[in-house]
């Protein structure tokens, strides 16, 4: 079988969209969630552009003009589409968690047990969008060993998003000792935009 070669036009397609359209889209009014499709809709939608916003938002920051120049490189390709994946893996954890501990301590909802169901389910989903199966089967059991300790009562209220912000920090495909600079900027730069997540959940949530 012939390896597939990541490009620039799968970059653009698949992901830029998200990535150059997203402040676009904060001036469309956003309807409620209301029911659990619509909070599978929001776990997915949100994780993705978490991800990929700040993924791409740190490469190009770091490479300055020659970041367009790296994606005539293969390895450089690879190494993008197989942090974007990873990064993604942890952020769908972190908001599934943040979102099932806040309806349970703050609009009385108890039926814990969907937050596996949705987690799996998006998974699943993803495959049709070429997420690597093994970095799935490894999602589903990282996803597993957190599911055991989590305390609900209070996980949307503890550093929720920690797990995908060194996710981002360990991932990005630059240099270490680059990185280590970064490292305040590039995990504060995912919690904020977390923060921005966090607020529009508060104000579309109506279980």
């Amino acid at each position: 079988m012939t390896k597939k070669k990541f490009t620039w036009r799968d970059i653009t397609l698949n992901d830029f969209r998200i990535y150059f359209f997203s402040l676009f889209k904060a001036f469309i009014p956003k309807k409620k969630i209301k029911n659990l499709d619509d909070l599978e809709n929001f776990i997915q939608t949100k994780s993705a552009w978490v991800s990929q916003v700040t993924l791409y938002g740190y490469l190009k920051t770091r490479m300055g003009t020659r970041y367009v120049l790296h994606f005539d490189n293969d390895e450089f390709m690879e190494s993008v589409n197989k942090a974007k994946w990873n990064i993604y893996a942890v952020a769908l954890q972190d908001l599934n968690f943040y979102v099932f501990s806040y309806l349970k301590e703050n609009c009385n909802f108890q039926d814990v047990d969907k937050a596996k169901e949705i987690f799996i389910k998006i998974l699943d989903d993803e495959t049709s969008n070429n997420m690597p199966l093994k970095i799935i089967d490894e999602a589903k059991k990282n996803f597993e060993e957190r599911l055991k300790v989590i305390n609900w009562e209070n996980y949307y209220n503890d550093l929720p998003f920690n797990p995908s912000a060194l996710s981002l920090y360990k991932w990005a495909p630059i240099a270490d000792e680059l990185k280590n600079l970064d490292r305040k900027i590039v995990l504060n730069s995912m919690i904020l935009k977390w923060d921005i997540i966090k607020k529009e959940f508060k104000e579309r949530i109506n279980f």
